[in-house]
């Protein structure tokens, strides 16, 4: 099975899983089938897990007497036209947020389909994770570079007041999604709070968005620098590539650039972290109940081993690239640069359903490989170097300056 790791999962309380923008739910997720993408499957097969035995307690049906009374009064006097199929997904939707979990979320088969689109890395909107804070607000976790909200100037953790003039208090996921989505070439207005004081507004044209999830360079000085925007299906392959050119190319030391990249397919995680690590090197472990389910290791491609390594991480990565910074970082083959990553430490399981939808269940929480959880936590680089409002206006990069500046030196 693939596993994604859409790390732009949010953080907060029972109530937040309506918020959870599908614009990037890479969270760590065990895809039934996979189809190529952001970390999901796709396919008719349901594939049952094993039971979590904390509800083992739970009836074997649910009674849906009081369900039925509630459509009979609303059927007999709502004042206005009620949609079966509509009424049908509030109830399923509503089974899901009631388990309190902002990554156990159900799709229909619109919200499927353009969930299963944005894991394939191509979509129409602005280029944005979605999240919420720990205090309940609508966030941006990540804006993707090269795409219209990094170009205007969003940034991660801006707290997004309102879409075109309506305010998010209570919006819901789907309600967020819908006025952020449009046509290519419209254009949507989003007011934000940054830093909790500095009120911006932004207007940004939308676009298609198709992200190439694997960027490479050889740097002056001989470093060679890979930046993976999402751990998609093409990414280990991608990222392969890029370390036989370093190779080749003998380069003295790697950056790798995981700012913003808010998670994907564990296996492609995996993949990318064994090409520094010796095969049965621990890379992550799941658990479920406290209990160790299974352990991801290294599968023996070392191809970048012994290289000097900077892993580069802020606010926006999450999931995927957390599993990755903090394997090299715990193994001792690479040293974190940047900002504290977002915190994204559950596994969620897809199950696709007969009608096209689609049900994301979290299943098990990961920890790394010196025994953390970091979910709601995060990992601190071994160096914080952060980046001020005139490096962002300059188009200066200190974080990446100091990562290059430390291999080098090494």
């Amino acid at each position: 099975m693939q596993a994604d790791t859409t790390g732009r999962a949010t953080q907060g309380n029972g109530s937040l899983g309506k918020k959870i923008a599908k614009i990037a739910s890479l969270a760590a997720v065990i895809a039934v089938v996979f189809m190529a993408g952001l970390g999901i499957g796709s396919g008719n097969i349901v594939l049952s897990s094993s039971q979590n035995s904390s509800n083992k307690d739970l009836p074997a049906d649910l009674d849906y007497t009081e369900i039925e009374q509630l459509y009979d009064l609303l059927k007999a006097n709502y004042d206005g036209k009620l949609d079966a199929e509509a009424l049908i997904d509030g109830l399923k939707s509503g089974l899901t947020d009631a388990a309190g979990d902002p990554y156990t979320e159900y799709f229909n088969p619109e919200e499927a389909k353009e969930f299963d689109a944005e894991l394939s890395g191509s979509f129409t909107g602005i280029g944005a994770e979605l999240g919420e804070d720990e205090d309940g607000n609508l966030i941006i976790v990540s804006p993707i570079d090269g795409f219209p909200a990094s170009k205007a100037g969003l940034r991660p953790q801006d707290i997004i007041v309102s879409i075109d003039g309506k305010s998010t208090n209570d919006m819901n996921t789907n309600e967020a999604v819908k006025l952020i989505r449009g046509e290519k070439g419209s254009k949507v207005t989003l007011r934000v709070l940054r830093n909790k004081s500095e009120d911006l507004s932004f207007t940004i044209t939308r676009d298609a968005i198709t992200i190439p999830s694997v960027k490479w360079e050889v740097l002056e000085g001989g470093i060679g620098y890979l930046q993976i925007s999402q751990f998609s299906a093409d990414t280990s392959q991608l990222a392969r590539e890029a370390a036989e050119a370093f190779k080749s190319k003998n380069v003295k030391g790697v950056v790798l650039d995981l700012r913003g990249d808010p998670g994907g397919l564990l296996n492609s995680a995996v993949d990318v972290a064994s090409m520094w690590l010796p095969k049965g090197k621990t890379i992550l472990q799941q658990k479920q109940g406290g209990v160790t389910t299974e352990t991801y290791s290294a599968t023996g491609d070392t191809i970048l081993q012994g290289l000097p390594t900077a892993v580069l991480i802020n606010a926006g990565s999450a999931s995927a690239s957390e599993f990755v910074a903090g394997a090299l970082r715990d193994n001792n083959v690479a040293t974190l640069y940047g900002e504290k990553s977002y915190g994204k430490g559950s596994v969620q399981e897809i199950h696709h359903l007969p009608n096209g939808a689609e049900i994301k269940i979290t299943i098990a929480r990961w920890y790394r490989p010196n025994g953390e959880n970091i979910d709601k936590k995060g990992i601190k680089p071994d160096k914080e170097v952060k980046m001020s409002e005139d490096d962002y206006k300059q188009g200066r990069d200190p974080q990446k300056d100091a990562a290059v500046q430390f291999v080098q030196s090494q």
